[in-house]
């Protein structure tokens, strides 16, 4: 049970004032990079700005306090903002508290089952390709506020958006747009002559002077309250479960792949080593109280937590410092942060989209087989062409299709022909059956690679080799680490065959897998416990 233990509980054993002085200044740190984006990303979501600090502030703490990383940085992330709109879109603002409530449910449970390890096994050409779309996303969705665009509506789709900006040209508020345009400039151009202060906390700050300085004519982010208006809380119905089970399990999905990718990121840094389980357990309670309080989700975000342990965090309290910083500049600090341009904040989600995408990974597929290449295309395009839900949904079918197919063309069923002359290599291998001097009408076959639903056809080398002369079939099973309940089928309807055609069945060699499951399915009872052999030499030797 030691996986589920908060980690906060282990590492203050050994807590000093020193440490405490390093968590204090890196929280405060992570926090001016924090506020930029938490607005931005509330935003983004069509939600309004204090919803988006509020949610880094609570999860933030949570997570601290329960979760299973040293230097976890909890918050609004990018990732969310088509979740989160589509869901709003679709089923109002009550199904987003609905769907979070529902979402920190499942992760709660994923954690209490154990099934932290199991995200791994999500194929990265997924990851991969549904990230790069949601970035394309992200940046459609600010090119309005980059172009200082006033639009009444804005379709919903990807290609009706474009298709709105590109007849609104001449509307273009060029204010805004040189305005976005520095923004981006300073994000590049600063990391290069200073990495301590956030590039993202200097644009801010020298595009709101230039607005306020010059009197531009932009929208600013306006009044921002600083008291959280609890929601009322809404009707749960069977049919709204049911309706909402797919927004909230792709909710839950991405925030445990975030959370645990950050998780072993900052492992890297400062060597730790993350308790996966307890970090699933610490994000469903921190999603289902913001869910409840009317917020936004919340993961790990990767680049916050890196930030928090290269400034010398080493515990949660740093997670905790960074909350308590996010509170103080919204109930002090808002009066100066209403007269951010909105076209800045748009400059912001455009270089941090830019990031998201990962041309890199992108162009190291060019080289990748064309099955994988599939894969991230079909999830990339699906994510900003239709819904997030349907490139998952659609990514992991074709991977799974794809896999099975990498399966059966590994497996093969050879017949061992004695007329055949051929230069034999491993000589030294006793269990070679081309090494071997077959009786008259024995028939020997080498199974290799797993016996499995998508290799079923490979039987069909067995029975046509059948001729009135063959008395026995020996099938040898060292190759094949294991076998499901249609190859086991295949076999039953094979052995029946072949007694039908006064043809002995012997196997040798199975592997354990295989063994229990036959055992299990009837079928050494069927065959006979005396027709299993451990070698080829014992099968031979017995006929």
């Amino acid at each position: 049970m030691d996986n589920l233990k908060p980690k906060i509980l282990t590492v203050m054993k050994s807590y000093n004032l020193h440490q405490f002085k390093k968590d204090m200044t890196a929280g405060i740190i992570v926090a001016i990079i924090a506020l930029p984006l938490s607005i931005s990303f509330a935003l983004g979501s069509g939600v309004s700005a204090e919803k988006g600090i509020y949610s880094s502030i609570l999860a933030s703490i949570m997570v601290a306090l329960l979760g299973g990383s040293r230097v976890q940085i909890t918050g609004p992330t990018g990732a969310f903002i088509v979740i989160t709109q589509s869901i709003v879109s679709v089923y109002g603002y009550k199904g987003l508290i609905i769907a979070m409530i529902m979402a920190g449910i499942i992760l709660i449970l994923m954690g209490i089952f154990r099934l932290g390890k199991l995200i791994k096994y999500i194929p990265s050409p997924i990851t991969i390709g549904f990230t790069g779309g949601i970035a394309i996303t992200i940046f459609t969705l600010e090119i309005k506020y980059f172009l200082g665009l006033t639009l009444d509506h804005l379709p919903a789709n990807f290609f009706g958006k474009w298709y709105t900006y590109l007849i609104n040209l001449d509307k273009v508020n060029w204010q805004s747009f040189f305005l976005g345009l520095f923004t981006i400039i300073v994000l590049l151009l600063w990391p290069k002559f200073n990495k301590v202060i956030p590039n993202s906390l200097i644009a801010i700050l020298l595009g709101t002077l230039i607005a306020k300085g010059l009197s531009l004519n932009v929208a600013t982010l306006g009044d921002i309250p600083k008291t959280l208006q609890l929601p009322e809380v809404p009707i749960i119905s069977f049919d709204v479960v049911i309706n909402l089970m797919q927004p909230a399990f792709t909710i839950a999905i991405l925030v445990a792949m975030q959370a645990l990718l950050s998780a072993v990121v900052t492992d890297e840094l400062i060597n730790g080593k993350h308790r996966a389980n307890m970090e699933l357990i610490a994000q469903g309670v921190s999603n289902l109280v913001l869910g409840i309080c009317g917020l936004i989700p919340a993961t790990g975000g990767v680049a916050r937590s890196i930030a928090n342990a290269k400034n010398g965090a080493r515990t949660p309290i740093a997670a905790i410092f960074q909350s308590l910083t996010l509170f103080l500049f919204l109930t002090v600090g808002m009066p100066l942060i209403k007269y951010v341009p909105m076209s800045v904040l748009a400059g912001i989600l455009i270089v941090f989209s830019y990031h998201m995408f990962n041309v890199k990974a992108f162009i190291s597929y060019v080289k990748a087989p064309k099955s994988d290449v599939a894969v991230l295309l079909a999830s990339c395009i699906l994510t900003f062409a239709f819904d997030l839900i349907l490139a998952i949904e659609v990514g992991m079918i074709l991977a799974c299709i794809l896999f099975m197919k990498r399966m059966a063309d590994t497996t093969d069923v050879s017949l061992w022909n004695p007329f055949k002359e051929e230069e034999i290599e491993e000589e030294s291998d006793p269990e070679n059956i081309n090494l071997k001097q077959l009786p008259s009408g024995v028939l020997v076959f080498e199974i290799s690679g797993p016996m499995f639903f998508g290799a079923t056809d490979k039987f069909i080398n067995i029975a046509e080799s059948f001729n009135k002369n063959t008395h026995t079939v020996i099938l040898q099973m060292r190759s094949t680490p294991a076998i499901d309940a249609t190859a086991l089928n295949n076999l039953k309807n094979l052995y029946h065959k072949m007694k039908n055609h006064g043809i002995n069945l012997l196997l040798c060699h199975v592997r354990q897998q295989p063994y229990t499951a036959m055992t299990k399915a009837g079928f050494i009872e069927l065959v006979g416990s005396e027709n299993f052999y451990p070698t080829i030499d014992d099968a031979l030797n017995n006929i």
